[in-house]
């Protein structure tokens, strides 16, 4: 119970009780509870300004996390650009080179992306500027490596072909070095051997016994092995593909037949003096886009320096063919 309160009443000499009024009173509640809730709130205000929560510390430590992971994020971007950018030179610069291909403009490499706002749902954040750079970044450098992932497949396409264009030409000498008596005529004006007439000579001779080996000197498909044609006896022909075709001429049997697929090196048939021929020797020709050409600058695949210098000045001397 509250306490009876009384005051004296110097009229009536005596005590008298106090009375409340009932507007008093809740002035007095109202005043108390406005001034409870001021300074609640104010203090709650406080509080939330300068007092953190468990719950905000932990999000703040998160924050703190994610922004530390995006710096090394980036800083791992930084390394893959570089070793990206490594790659990308040497594409252009030796792989596409040497395989004759047109480099990547460098436009194509570091184009970025238009049209639509791709960052859109980014945007509004606290980090919203460090998310959005670090996606931009991360976007590009995919499509950087997607573009270079599919120059090095067209690479290992022209390399496969390179190696197959390679393997094609005709690249080596006919006939083994220690198998040759001379190397009797070059391409270029020969003596005629019959009619004494100087008269341009499309091959090469190389004397040698009959029956020597006589050995393809590059891939490719047999596409004549008969005496049919004027002057050459028993020949062979052999398609290489790319242009190129190999004549074997004068031969004294042969070891193939038509249509049969041969590799560089095989034995394809055997010296000997058939048809226009003045004595045991291989005629030999090179064809490139059905025009005959000096078979001299085809035998980088089985001659050493010294060797070539030596079959080259041979070969230049005007002296009589053998056919």
């Amino acid at each position: 119970m509250s306490k009876v309160k009384y005051y004296y009443d110097s009229d009536s000499l005596s005590y008298r009780k106090i009375e409340r009024k009932k507007g008093r009173t809740l002035k007095y509640v109202f005043t108390f509870l406005l001034g409870s809730a001021l300074f609640g709130f104010l203090f709650v205000f406080i509080a939330s300004r300068f007092v953190e929560s468990p719950r905000e510390r932990a999000l703040a430590r998160e924050l703190q996390h994610m922004e530390l992971q995006y710096k090394l994020l980036n800083k791992k971007m930084d390394q893959a650009q570089s070793v990206l950018a490594n790659v990308e030179e040497r594409d252009n610069a030796i792989y596409r080179l040497y395989f004759e291909a047109n480099p990547i403009p460098e436009e194509q490499r570091k184009a970025g992306f238009g049209g639509i706002n791709r960052y859109k749902e980014l945007e509004g954040f606290d980090n919203s500027k460090l998310i959005i750079a670090t996606n931009k970044r991360m976007d590009i450098l995919q499509k950087q490596i997607v573009v270079q992932s599919r120059s090095l497949d067209e690479i290992a396409v022209l390399a496969e072909n390179k190696e197959k264009f390679l393997a094609c030409i005709p690249a080596i000498q006919p006939v083994n070095t220690e198998d040759l008596t001379r190397m009797a005529s070059g391409y270029g004006y020969r003596t005629d051997p019959f009619t004494k007439v100087r008269k341009f000579h499309y091959g090469m001779d190389f004397t040698a016994p009959r029956g020597t080996p006589v050995y393809a000197t590059g891939d490719g498909v047999v596409i004549r092995a008969d005496d049919a044609a004027t002057g050459y006896g028993n020949h062979i022909r052999i398609d290489h593909g790319y242009g190129y075709v190999s004549l074997y001429g004068h031969l004294y049997k042969y070891n193939v037949r038509a249509n049969q697929k041969v590799k560089r090196g095989d034995l394809i048939g055997f010296v000997g003096s058939t048809g226009r021929s003045e004595a045991p020797h291989l005629h030999y020709e090179v064809f490139k886009d059905e025009e005959r050409i000096n078979p001299i600058n085809f035998y980088y695949g089985n001659l050493s320096a010294e060797e070539y210098g030596r079959l080259l000045e041979r070969a230049s001397l005007e002296n009589q063919s053998l056919d």
